[in-house]
């Protein structure tokens, strides 16, 4: 009889777990299916009235593409965005991986002191700094300059080495040993041997260094700010198309531009995704 009552009691905590987190997730997917079902709206500026549209179609997206004007560039904004977060990517993964497998595979005088530097900066919102990035940027001429937002993205990116240390520290150690045996250099071990053996944790940081600058808005915000709409990225373009005068003719191309944003990002998760939680669990097995 106790048993009967463990497992209904444990059915019924199941059944209000489970309708929770389905009510959860019903309000987080409405603004997204909104914005979707908006996106082949025929209509161009924002019908409340209903929520699915009257008319559909693809023209939104066909406008946003392919007929720019002074207020829509997206294919500018989004070859911007790309170029940015390329580069920081490569510089970024080459900064976080390079510092992880310092703090993990090599002694040194202080080592200990910098990690938990590194972890304390991590801290502090990154947002603190905007404005003494601003003036240095200006003060070198660097503002509104892609070069400089790349330097900016990439500069504190080796900060965030915790995770893949935590996946450096479960190499055995014996197979570096070996190759140090047989007069492999340092480089070496870290290309050759090492590298290898971490593509989850690769591609963990990869992903998560395109991440960064394909999403800013705030960064990206203030160092762009000539009011030259070539310049923007993504983020900065679709946000001015909210402005209150462009709604009405400019508010379905926003929700286009949003989805179109969204692809190649999704793409990228469906593809990476097995590396990309091997990464973050075998990251979080030491650290």
């Amino acid at each position: 009889m106790t048993k009967a009552k463990t497992k209904n009691g444990h059915v019924k905590e199941t059944v209000v777990v489970h309708v929770i987190l389905t009510i959860l997730a019903v309000i987080w997917l409405i603004p997204i299916v909104w914005l979707l079902v908006t996106a082949f709206s025929e209509y161009d500026g924002m019908d409340t009235s209903r929520f699915f549209p009257k008319v559909w179609s693809v023209k939104q997206f066909d406008r946003v593409l392919f007929h720019s004007d002074n207020v829509v560039q997206f294919p500018r904004w989004f070859l911007n965005t790309l170029i940015i977060a390329i580069f920081t990517m490569l510089i970024s993964t080459m900064f976080v991986l390079m510092t992880a497998y310092a703090m993990s595979c090599m002694r040194f005088k202080g080592r200990k002191a910098l990690m938990n530097i590194g972890v304390m900066l991590q801290l502090f919102p990154g947002f603190l700094s905007m404005i003494a990035i601003y003036f240095i940027l200006k003060s070198i001429n660097l503002t509104n300059s892609h070069f400089g937002m790349i330097l900016v993205y990439s500069g504190s990116s080796a900060l965030g080495y915790l995770i893949a240390k935590g996946f450096f520290d479960t190499i055995p150690d014996s197979l570096r040993e070996a190759a140090y045996l047989e007069g492999a250099s340092e480089a070496r071990v870290f290309f050759q041997i090492v590298l290898p053996l971490s593509k989850p944790i690769v591609v963990y940081t990869v992903i998560s260094s395109f991440l960064a600058p394909w999403t800013d808005f705030i960064f990206a915000k203030i160092i762009l700010n000539s009011g030259l709409s070539k310049d923007w990225t993504v983020a900065i373009g679709l946000y001015n198309m909210l402005e209150r005068s462009l709604l009405p003719e400019y508010f379905t191309r926003f929700c286009a531009g949003g989805i179109l944003v969204g692809v190649p990002i999704g793409i990228l998760f469906i593809i990476m995704q097995k590396f990309y939680v091997e990464g973050i669990t075998g990251g979080a097995v030491k650290g």
